[in-house]
């Protein structure tokens, strides 16, 4: 992805992107910032895929999206399968049980711990896969008490059995990814922020391992990954740990915001165009926000 900025953008782009920010949703090409359908998405995958679908958790803008996408694979006739950042990894015969309805909702969401969101947020995604046609949803992440601990002690701290939990051959995000997180989190320079990171990172790292373990066995499927958007920007989070267990993987990302400012006293207001702009030109350090950046409005 090529680093452009905003003002490099032609007049023609100028006006467009102006008019289409007064739209509820619209989708940019990442380095371009062209206005593009969601056929444009679909245009880069191809089996073995990975796609990146960031979100702000509980959005029901960003549900639609996902779901949007989702169809648009199938009727491409991809056999498409679905990450879940949500679900811990060791759960995975649980999520099986849900999906070939050997548990029902209540049982499901007992069963899994399942926390915060509503449900009803995601139940789309996780019942999407066809099983029919061997694809799956997929707990991608690590128990919440490994990275908990690690933020908390540090990564020497775990027990045997916490350890046999962590992927293998686990490496940190890039120095990018930790400068970007460093800028999110106001924490200073020292151990209390390495710790952090390294907590972050195995979250990223977890899921890059089980989605790539999943993809060397399924590589005539697309596999769209559900995770916060922090994750899926820049290209330095997820995705960086994907390409660094399986260089060879075609990963699009989908970047999403919802174009909403919080305030102080807990409303939010719409962002102005120019903070959209500013949130959707590509960053003079870190690139592109992702191959595509979706904006939704309130």
């Amino acid at each position: 992805m090529t680093n452009i900025s905003f003002k490099s953008v032609t007049l023609p782009l100028f006006l467009s992107l102006t008019l289409s920010l007064a739209a509820k949703a619209q989708l940019f090409q990442g380095d371009t910032l062209k206005v593009v359908q969601p056929s444009a998405i679909f245009e880069k995958i191809k089996p073995g895929s990975v796609v990146i679908l960031g979100e702000s958790h509980g959005l029901a803008a960003h549900r639609d999206q996902h779901v949007q996408v989702l169809n648009g694979l199938r009727q491409q006739g991809f056999k498409v399968s679905v990450g879940m950042e949500f679900f811990n990894y060791p759960d995975q015969t649980f999520v099986n049980q849900y999906l070939t309805h050997e548990l029902n909702d209540e049982q499901f969401l007992t069963t899994v711990a399942w926390a915060g969101f509503d449900f009803q947020f995601y139940k789309q995604q996780i019942l999407f896969p066809d099983t029919s046609e061997g694809a799956t949803t997929i707990a991608l992440n690590i128990p919440r008490f490994v990275t908990s601990k690690i933020a908390k002690t540090g990564l020497e701290s775990l027990t045997s059995d916490e350890q046999k939990l962590m992927p293998p051959n686990f490496q940190v995000g890039r120095d990018s990814y930790k400068q970007r997180f460093t800028e999110i989190m106001h924490v200073p320079p020292g151990p209390s922020l390495d710790r952090y990171f390294i907590a972050q990172s195995t979250w990223d790292d977890t899921m890059a391992w089980n989605a790539t373990a999943y993809m060397k066995l399924h590589p005539d499927q697309v596999l769209v990954i559900v995770v916060g958007d922090f994750h899926a920007q820049f290209g330095g989070g997820l995705a960086n740990r994907i390409l660094a267990r399986a260089p060879e993987t075609n990963v699009v990302i989908v970047s999403q915001i919802w174009a909403a400012n919080m305030m102080n006293d807990g409303t939010t207001q719409p962002m102005t165009d120019d903070e959209i702009k500013a949130e959707i030109t590509p960053s003079p350090i870190y690139g592109p926000r992702g191959d595509f950046v979706w904006v939704s409005r309130p």
